[in-house]
């Protein structure tokens, strides 16, 4: 049999990109780079039979140099290796990054990749909270309120001052949505910020969305408020240069 790798447009593999994202029922991190045109798509046939696509994008977004999405229908993954050398080849990808939840490309990742490191940690919700601090009160930001860093479109107010900011993004795959916030320096490690994802939670629910998060490896304390908010790990966002 015949693997080819083909270069081609996203219509060609939405069919597919649809049957990746049922089957990775999770928040893909990368998802809004396709409706930004910053990806690369190649069509994998074998015979006269398209089996799956690869998507290329850019570490940098003028270049599309990293593979990060790489999906075979299951009947055929007994050929996942030699395809995804092929995709290689064809599509000449210097980096693969990948979320190690899943399964099918990061399976393979050592097998093609070298100096493989963490970027962030991903997040999915796993168990709710009832945090009530006295005196705070979690609402929409107004435009009269003080610009602060990361603004998002709620805030935390605490004796008539805005102490937290956060928000949702809706970029990524239906029905998942990203969480953020910040927390002002001053009026931390006091739980606001477990506190503000808590609340952007249960918005986030309103919205018929599912709630997610990430936050670099070395933010210890994003990472200590999203669990204690009722977050788990779910995977890593992993980037690896792939082997000459």
């Amino acid at each position: 049999m015949k693997f080819k790798v083909q270069k081609t447009t996203l219509a060609t593999i939405k069919p597919f990109r649809s049957l990746f994202l049922q089957e990775n029922n999770f928040q893909i991190r990368y998802n809004a780079c396709h409706e930004r045109g910053w990806t690369d798509s190649y069509r994998l046939t074998l015979g006269q039979h398209t089996v799956g696509y690869g998507s290329l994008k850019g570490q940098e977004i003028p270049d599309r140099d990293t593979i990060f999405e790489f999906y075979l229908i299951p009947a055929y993954r007994k050929y996942a290796a030699a395809f995804l050398e092929e995709l290689i080849k064809v599509s000449k990808a210097v980096y693969l990054e990948y979320q190690s939840n899943d399964a099918l490309l990061s399976s393979m990742a050592y097998e093609v990749a070298r100096d493989i490191n963490a970027q962030a940690i991903l997040f999915e919700d796993h168990f709710v909270t009832d945090f009530q601090p006295p005196e705070v009160q979690f609402r929409l930001r107004r435009d009269d309120d003080p610009h602060v860093e990361c603004s998002g479109t709620y805030v935390l107010e605490y004796q008539q001052k805005v102490v937290a900011t956060g928000g949702i993004m809706l970029h990524y795959n239906v029905p998942f949505a990203d969480l953020f916030m910040e927390v002002t320096e001053n009026q931390r490690e006091k739980g606001l910020g477990s506190y503000l994802i808590q609340e952007l939670k249960r918005e986030c629910y309103q919205q018929g969305r599912v709630p997610a998060a990430r936050c670099a490896l070395a933010n210890k304390a994003s990472k200590a408020a999203l669990l204690k908010a009722g977050f788990k790990v779910a995977g890593f966002m992993l980037l690896g240069a792939v082997k000459n």
